[in-house]
């Protein structure tokens, strides 16, 4: 495995993502906004409310205009280290038994009816804030509708039908209000989850890339920053593709996942150096591990994260 430069806990506010945030003051090493200088399951789910709501339901309220949204005084929060992501969000209390690990940064699959652990017994407004409050940094993970020709059988059910435009922004939606809920901040990353899928056919992937530039257009619409999770060799290849053609609206963000690889954030084949440059990669490296640490068990992904992460409320 390749050397690293010790960078766990490395959080400060993201400049380069976007224009826009060019002049937004930085973060403390704790994830917490400071000035800038110059010009220039919480353990229990008692208080939430349903966090299983009806997607659907979701996707037909209708949504604050982005100018009404309450956002942050901060840009987005960088974290810069190593990170995991879990199929059912662990308890804080585990989070804090794995505090002595080089880890400090969480995926959790927060909302969409494709996720494998749909329950999420743990997750609520105050799972959130105990993470936070643990010193742990949340990636947000979206995982919805798939492409046609998905290659996991069972993700299959969950195949694009319809409109796939219709549908990228009916989910956008829910991925929002779903955050919204979570006390997940305007500013912060949503990451859409759309697991390998075949290259072969010229239908599939336009369908898919359609799929994915709808949602990634509407979730920004919002104040969120649009991220993408796929196969290096499946959805991140052909992303890369679309870039390099001049399409629009795609992903601001790539988490890609090459397995039995040393980690690093910018030496994926498929990805070309400048693009998703910088600070707008994830590397997952590793999958299905089971570790031990403080006393708790969990089987984790392994991930390199130079991206940002949640803005928790």
């Amino acid at each position: 495995m390749l050397a690293l430069v010790p960078a766990v806990g490395l959080v400060v506010a993201l400049a380069a993502l976007l224009p826009s945030w060019l002049d937004r003051p930085s973060s403390s090493g704790d994830g917490r906004p400071v000035a800038a200088p110059g010009p220039g399951r919480a353990e229990t789910e008692a208080e939430a409310a349903p966090a299983a709501a009806d997607d659907a339901a979701v996707s037909r309220r209708r949504l604050a205009p982005p100018a009404a949204a309450e956002a942050p005084a901060t840009g987005p929060y960088l974290y810069k280290g190593f990170g995991l992501d879990t199929c059912e969000a662990p308890a804080v209390s585990s989070l804090r038994a794995w505090n002595s690990t080089r880890y400090r940064a969480i995926g959790v699959y927060f909302a969409g009816h494709g996720r494998a652990c749909p329950k999420q017994h743990n997750l609520s407004p105050q799972w959130f804030q105990g993470a936070k409050a643990a010193g742990w940094r949340v990636l947000p993970v979206y995982l919805g509708s798939q492409a046609p020709c998905v290659k996991n059988k069972h993700k299959r059910r969950y195949a694009l039908k319809g409109d796939p435009y219709q549908q990228g922004v009916a989910e956008a939606r829910v991925a929002v209000q779903r955050a919204e809920y979570y006390g997940i901040m305007p500013r912060s990353p949503i990451y859409l989850d759309v697991e390998a899928y075949g290259l072969t056919s010229q239908s599939c992937k336009d369908v898919t890339l359609r799929f994915i530039r709808s949602w990634s257009r509407e979730v920004s619409r919002f104040g969120y920053i649009a991220g993408f999770y796929s196969s290096a060799n499946s959805g991140v290849r052909h992303l890369a593709s679309a870039r390099a053609k001049g399409l629009t609206d795609l992903p601001s963000i790539m988490w890609f996942a090459r397995w039995h690889v040393p980690p690093s954030a910018y030496g994926e084949k498929w990805l070309p150096e400048k693009a998703w440059h910088p600070n707008r990669r994830i590397h997952q490296y590793a999958g299905h591990v089971l570790e031990t640490h403080g006393g708790r068990k969990l089987r984790i992904d392994r991930n390199w994260v130079d991206a940002p992460v949640a803005v928790i409320r």
